[in-house]
């Protein structure tokens, strides 16, 4: 689209060239959302476009605190220990700054509670440990599985290599999604009982503090989606309702490079909400909010102080060393694991599929209330979403 400049003064600085796209770009939107035809996509689309770039001032930041769209979130502190927050990781309950959206009733998003320097397990558990057999990854729709059996080992020599080397893109460069537990058929949007594994033990115990703070006693964490994000990946537009129970909230954790992250209603008619999700940041999608529309549209570079996962040691009390989920990473592994998040993300979303004594139908039930329909799923890297 080429936009005309005959009775605008010139543009001088770099600055103010962006500035003036920028608002383009947000009269664009409002005209859109007028219309009301498919709000979400084509705001999807201005976020995605790097020419011109997307004017970022409206974006929710959390980290900020409370804003006129951003209110306080309850939790309950009571609910978790000191010590079982300090074994996964996390800070007192009492000290996490949780909020909610004024109009998303049942979204909680949590700003970061983990501990210092507990950051960097669960990043090399998402590199290094959850990408092992037998759970799935995209790479096994396309390689044999001998081929898929170590991707951190075949792929860590590259990764720890001096910055500037040029080197074929290592396994895990090329991972775009690991699934846990109960696994998720990208083809048919279903889950089943015949396709599962054992879910990591201390991915549930980390889920269960957290849903448990934010009111959910008695979460079962069945099935997680880890997406790999690299710097011109997108999240195409999707409801998360495959899981048979959704009363039961779902539960995302971001690691790495910051994302947009847009937050929609029940019809794509309704416009996103678009916020930040840095690094450690959660969120939780329950109640009215469960079954919303949402979508990733770009990463952005993380700000200064929210990609600082330094290996400092985890900022435990030393008699919980023996009983910690987060035990130490070795120098070894934070280097390969430092390089991937300097320029990528990793996000692990975590359900409860099935209700306390439920059973899956014998006939599947299918569902389409998503954009994307190919066999790795719906996380799309550099493409255009159409």
């Amino acid at each position: 689209m080429r936009l005309k400049a005959a009775c605008s003064p010139p543009l001088n600085s770099k600055d103010e060239r962006k500035k003036a796209a920028g608002h383009v770009i947000t009269k664009m939107a409002a005209s859109i959302v007028e219309t009301g035809e498919d709000a979400f996509r084509k705001i999807f689309k201005l976020y995605k476009r790097r020419s011109p770039p997307p004017d970022f001032s409206d974006v929710i930041d959390f980290s900020k605190g409370v804003s006129n769209k951003i209110v306080p979130a309850k939790l309950d502190p009571a609910a978790v220990s000191d010590m079982e927050a300090a074994r996964a990781g996390l800070q007192p309950v009492r000290d996490w700054r949780a909020f909610g959206l004024q109009g998303y009733p049942g979204f909680i998003f949590i700003s970061n509670p983990f501990l210092l320097g507990s950051q960097p397990f669960w990043v090399r558990q998402c590199l290094k440990t959850y990408p092992q057999k037998p759970n799935v990854c995209n790479l096994d729709m396309h390689m044999s599985p001998t081929d898929t059996q170590d991707i951190w080992g075949k792929s860590v020599h590259s990764l720890s290599l001096p910055p500037g080397k040029k080197e074929p893109k290592t396994l895990l460069e090329k991972l775009r999604w690991v699934t846990l537990g109960y696994h998720y058929n990208w083809n048919t949007k279903t889950y089943s009982a015949n396709h599962y594994t054992p879910f990591p033990a201390d991915l549930h115990f980390l889920s269960q503090q957290i849903t448990s703070a934010c009111g959910f006693s008695g979460f079962n964490a069945e099935a997680g989606i880890l997406n790999y994000y690299r710097s011109d990946s997108s999240l195409g537009i999707h409801v998360d309702e495959s899981e048979l129970d959704h009363s039961r909230p779902l539960l995302s954790l971001s690691f790495g490079q910051s994302a947009i992250f847009l937050l929609g209603g029940m019809r794509r008619q309704d416009p996103p909400t678009a916020m930040y999700m840095h690094s450690g940041d959660m969120m939780l999608m329950s109640g009215q909010s469960r079954l919303l529309y949402h979508a990733v549209p770009c990463i952005v570079p993380a700000p200064q102080g929210h990609t600082a996962l330094e290996l400092e040691g985890c900022s435990q009390d030393p008699s919980l060393l023996d009983s910690s989920v987060v035990t130490p990473v070795s120098e070894e592994d934070w280097v390969p694991c430092s390089r991937y998040i300097q320029s990528s993300r990793v996000n692990v979303t975590v359900r409860q599929v099935l209700a306390s004594g439920q059973s899956f139908p014998e006939t599947p039930l299918l569902h389409q209330r998503t954009d994307d329909s190919h066999t790795e799923g719906y996380h799309d890297s550099g493409a255009e979403d159409s």
